[in-house]
């Protein structure tokens, strides 16, 4: 992110157009990411499922999915969140329904928690 460093495993869900569309034709669109997880989520891996609404079917089956595979869950979303609370372990949600603000607010999120990741694994200082 910002420093130089070994790199570490991760992977965007969203990324592979050829495995969203293979599975959404063969199995459903609310499975893109669940499927995945399937393949490649292990225990004691962290999940970060992003949806303004809360409401993602997609989002929100890959996170009860998740969960119960034992992976640690993290939830950014807008301010109604009902469902989207039960499915993570941690939920930071954006106190507006304005879908621009909601995700200006999760990009600042997602660097505070790569710089945060990079400080706990990284700093020589410790």
């Amino acid at each position: 992110f910002k420093r130089e460093r070994k790199a570490l495993p991760a992977m965007a869900l969203h990324a592979n157009t050829s495995a969203l569309t293979a599975i959404a034709n063969d199995y459903d669109y609310s499975d893109v990411f669940v499927r995945q997880i399937e393949a490649f989520g292990r225990p004691g891996d962290v999940l970060i499922g992003l949806s303004t609404s809360g409401k993602s079917a997609n989002v929100l089956k890959a996170l009860d999915y998740a969960k119960k595979k034992g992976l640690k869950t993290i939830g950014f979303t807008g301010r109604k969140a009902d469902t989207m609370s039960s499915l993570c372990d941690v939920l930071l949600s954006v106190p507006s329904e304005d879908t621009p603000r909601i995700q200006e607010v999760h990009m600042l999120w997602g660097h505070i928690i790569c710089g945060l990741v990079e400080d706990g694994l990284f700093d020589e200082r410790k």
